[in-house]
């Protein structure tokens, strides 16, 4: 199989000769470079073509992402930038304050264009596949098409938090106010899947959940925000498209949830968090379908942890317990970072080509 056909296959819950793998989350530019053999100037002089390259020589099968660390000599997205203009607010009174400046939710769709839009989205996703050539497939998250949940990036833990506790209606609203951008550009991709610019399954979600669970109570989500969500995405379900629902943290107490949203797979799997594959590919989504699984493979254990053999070894375990029950596409728990062992990294996507 090419690598197109084998994630389209897998993405349809059809047979494969392996499992595919996915990349675009190597965070640590240093790994890109040996890789490749760049030098720090070239890789920063246009990081994209060279870190394509790295996950040729990787074998993978296709791109969810090309991460790009913000500045030179980091590795992350946030700078301090970020967490300056966070310092901005300096109380939930400040949010409440933004949130009442805010469009209506029929002001933010009357102002949406829609073609200009479709056009931009069709345009980007060529150049990305010419970019990927055939060996790559381009297959781009879709943060965008559901509600932001995650304000805290924007307004701080503490500010957004309190929000809601002391000012549920302004939150709320600004969840209307996010579900109306979100359920545009929903459109946009469900046009884009309908005539064949994009993939069928793409990754998506929110960061609801911390190591302990929640970051709020399950019932708030089940009266305000999980109910937005689910007609957001509506119209992607209508045209065939399989939503992977990112899942970080201990999910457990909302999986249920998210999966009545109606989405056909989830991605991450922190084991860490109490969280295990074995129940996991025992889940259907809403239409009894099994699901549609991107991971397992733990950033935190097993590539930090482990020797290779033990990352190769967990490659195995994974295929074997969704065979039958789950349709496979490797890939990791979350980004890979610097402190993952470069043999370590090469052992997961060699132990594909093993199989």
């Amino acid at each position: 199989m090419t690598h197109r056909e084998r994630l389209e296959a897998a993405f349809a819950l059809q047979p494969v000769d392996r499992p595919p793998a996915l990349g675009g989350w190597i965070a640590d530019p240093a790994k890109i470079m040996a890789l490749t053999g760049a030098t720090e100037d070239e890789y920063w002089a246009n990081p994209v073509p060279v870190s394509l390259e790295a996950y040729r020589r990787l074998g993978v099968d296709g791109l969810l992402d090309v991460n790009v660390p913000s500045e030179r000599g980091g590795y992350t997205l946030v700078t301090e930038a970020h967490m300056a203009a966070r310092a901005r607010y300096g109380g939930p009174e400040d949010i409440v304050a933004e949130i009442e400046r805010l469009p209506s939710p029929e002001e933010v769709v009357a102002q949406f264009d829609k073609e200009a839009e479709f056009a931009q989205a069709v345009a980007e996703m060529r150049r990305m596949q010419d970019l990927c050539g055939p060996e790559l497939y381009w297959c781009p998250a879709r943060w965008e098409v559901i509600p932001n949940f995650e304000w805290y990036r924007v307004y701080g833990y503490e500010n957004y938090l309190l929000a809601i506790a002391l000012h549920e209606k302004h939150v709320v609203r600004l969840y209307r106010h996010s579900a109306a951008l979100a359920g545009c550009r929903a459109r946009v991709v469900a046009r884009l899947v309908r005539e064949g610019f994009h993939p069928r399954a793409m990754l998506c979600g929110q960061d609801i959940c911390s190591n302990k669970g929640p970051m709020v109570s399950p019932a708030f989500l089940r009266e305000h925000y999980f109910p937005l969500v689910k007609e957001v995405i509506r119209p992607l379900r209508e045209v065939g498209a399989k939503l992977v629902w990112h899942c970080d943290g201990d999910v457990r107490p909302i999986l249920d949830d998210i999966l009545a949203l109606g989405v056909g797979g989830l991605q991450g799997f922190q084991q860490e968090c109490g969280v295990r594959l074995e129940d996991i590919v025992e889940r259907r989504t809403l239409d009894g379908q099994k699901l549609l699984l991107f991971g397992p493979i733990s950033v935190v254990r097993t590539l930090l942890e482990e020797t290779p053999d033990g990352v190769r070894q967990a490659v195995r375990d994974a295929v074997h317990t969704c065979d039958g029950k789950a349709s496979l596409v490797l890939f990791t728990s979350n980004e890979i970072l610097p402190d993952v062992p470069m043999q370590n990294m090469r052992a997961l996507y060699e132990a594909l080509q093993e199989l």
